[in-house]
């Protein structure tokens, strides 16, 4: 029977021990409460839900310390260990709590600006985030610039005490609820690829920018089109140096590719016992490649677990990881995980058999399984494509030819 792994741990140390014990009681005592109904609520594809109640379980969080945990205690964290965080992550999915709503502001905007910013910067957003009363988004990909970073066309230009902001972002993510965003501009006229970019902290609302929901193929809409037309925000909003911002962007996408997976590992690991389950009601285990193709997806989530494993602790050992070997790393990571996930929805639509062709949720609308097989396709492209990923490793790893471009 396929069950969700068991925590990394082993025998914990006993503030480790204590700090589960706290994390666990605060999520039973508060999941049992005026919160019970959120239970697995929210995530990719599924941000519509009960959203304005998951912003009030996520204050409940930051009035309880459970936020923003590996952040020094100066700044409103608790600077949990690793383990600490690792613990938290696995007891939040383990507890079938509901998706975040601030996994933008605190997962990477937070450490971005605490690695990056200035002290005013810190002292401006990070109380924000940290309780929740700010909501950020991310303005890396255009039109013509998905998952190529580089080739960023959106202008920004200095005039006096404000940039002025013209261009278009995509796949822009709870742009439609969010109050900030980060946005990686050309601010060196004539610049070309990764120089000459700057990283800017832009408000929402305000006039020249206007949001443009786009409709997936799931109903629903969490990304957006953002369009920016003499846009303005203050001239010391900018984190780095005017000009370094390829390097603060690949900062936060590091920071993309953290801790938080581990507790994503969890919830895949939930969708494969429930899959396994189905796969059982309905017979569909007594097909030998459908039960093969079960046994090998609880393996790929072990292997996936024990790369991030691995990677977290190779960064938090004292040990030095070259900018390279990191860049691997992650992109190695995104692909396992992506890869898997979609080929769990394939999986799920082969189980199901011909009644998974139709809409027999509510209204007609897509049950779980549907709505999880057309949205994981996207968790190829999301965050960095396959094809991207696989450039990244064979280039800058492993040292061969790149690819012919433009």
């Amino acid at each position: 029977m396929i069950q969700t792994p068991e925590p990394a741990s082993g025998i914990e140390p006993p503030e480790d021990a204590e700090f589960r014990a706290e994390v666990r009681e605060w999520l039973a005592e508060n999941l049992n409460g005026q919160f019970r109904e959120l239970r697995g609520l929210g995530g990719p594809g599924r941000e519509h839900e009960a959203f304005e109640e998951r912003l009030e379980w996520d204050r409940a969080l930051a009035a309880a310390g459970l936020t923003c945990l590996g952040w020094p205690k100066e700044w409103g964290g608790r600077d949990a260990t690793l383990r600490q965080q690792v613990i938290f992550h696995e007891e939040y999915a383990k507890a079938d709590a509901p998706a975040r709503v601030s996994h933008l502001g605190e997962e990477l905007l937070g450490p971005t600006v605490l690695a990056f910013g200035t002290e005013e910067q810190k002292q401006r957003f990070l109380p924000g985030i940290r309780n929740v009363t700010e909501l950020w988004c991310q303005g890396y990909s255009e039109p013509g610039a998905g998952s190529d970073l580089a080739a960023v066309t959106t202008s920004a230009q200095l005039e006096g005490d404000e940039w002025v902001i013209n261009g278009q972002k995509v796949w822009t993510s709870l742009a439609h609820l969010s109050d900030w965003c980060f946005v990686v501009a050309r601010t060196e006229k004539g610049s070309t690829r990764h120089h000459g970019l700057s990283y800017l902290l832009v408000p929402m609302k305000q006039p020249g920018v206007e949001v443009r929901p786009i409709i997936q193929l799931t109903g629903t809409a969490e990304f957006n089109e953002v369009f920016f037309e003499n846009a303005r925000t203050a001239a010391d909003l900018v984190v780095g140096q005017p000009g370094d911002g390829w390097k603060v962007a690949m900062g936060t996408l590091t920071f993309e590719r953290g801790i938080s997976t581990v507790g994503q590992q969890i919830r895949y690991a939930r969708e494969l016992a429930d899959l396994e389950a189905v796969a059982k009601e309905n017979g569909a285990i007594e097909n030998p490649v459908i039960a093969d193709r079960l046994d090998k997806a609880w393996v790929g989530l072990r292997v996936l677990r024990a790369h991030v494993l691995r990677t977290l602790e190779s960064g938090h050992d004292g040990a030095s990881v070259d900018a390279r070997t990191a860049a691997g790393q992650a992109s190695v990571t995104k692909l396992l995980w992506a890869n898997w996930h979609r080929d769990l929805g394939e999986l799920a639509m082969d189980v199901l058999g011909a009644p998974g062709l139709i809409a027999d949720g509510e209204g007609d609308d897509l049950n779980a399984w549907q709505r999880m097989f057309l949205f994981t396709r996207a968790d190829t492209i999301y965050g960095g494509s396959n094809e991207v990923q696989r450039n990244i490793i064979s280039e800058r790893v492993l040292g061969l030819p790149r690819e012919a471009r433009p």
